[in-house]
């Protein structure tokens, strides 16, 4: 493995981690930093932009207590992309009502301006054992 992607790897790795504190921050601003502008996120319900996930953290009616990686990131470089797969166990809140979830996340993440943003999260239901 070369130094480069290593520190790629490390750099990603630190991301997640960075972004999941975002999260649980529940402000914007932060969680925007990790995302590309055309970011969506996919999940059960559907396909839903950035600026709608974000604008229902802001008015809070999206928010999150926990959100925590239940392991170490699979992480895949494919050049300038990326493709971030990990569990995660979150709580959050929505419209006054609370999920519990564990998740399965896949990130697809792109090197723009020699920094790594993430431009796809896809996220599905975690099987019960």
């Amino acid at each position: 493995m070369s130094d480069e992607t290593r520190d790629d790897r490390q750099l990603l790795a630190a991301a997640v981690h960075d972004w999941a504190a975002a999260i649980v921050s529940n402000d914007p601003a932060r969680i925007a930093d990790f995302m590309a502008d055309e970011w969506v996120i996919v999940s059960e319900s559907g396909i839903s932009a950035r600026e709608q996930f974000l604008s229902l953290v802001e008015s809070g009616e999206l928010t999150h207590s926990s959100f925590q990686l239940a392991g170490e990131p699979r992480i895949g470089l494919y050049g300038d992309s990326a493709v971030v797969t990990v569990r995660i166990t979150n709580t959050a809140h929505y419209k006054g009502e609370r999920f519990d979830a564990d998740e399965w996340t896949t990130d697809v993440f792109v090197r723009r301006d020699d920094r790594w943003r993430c431009v796809l999260s896809h996220i599905t239901p975690a099987a019960r054992t």
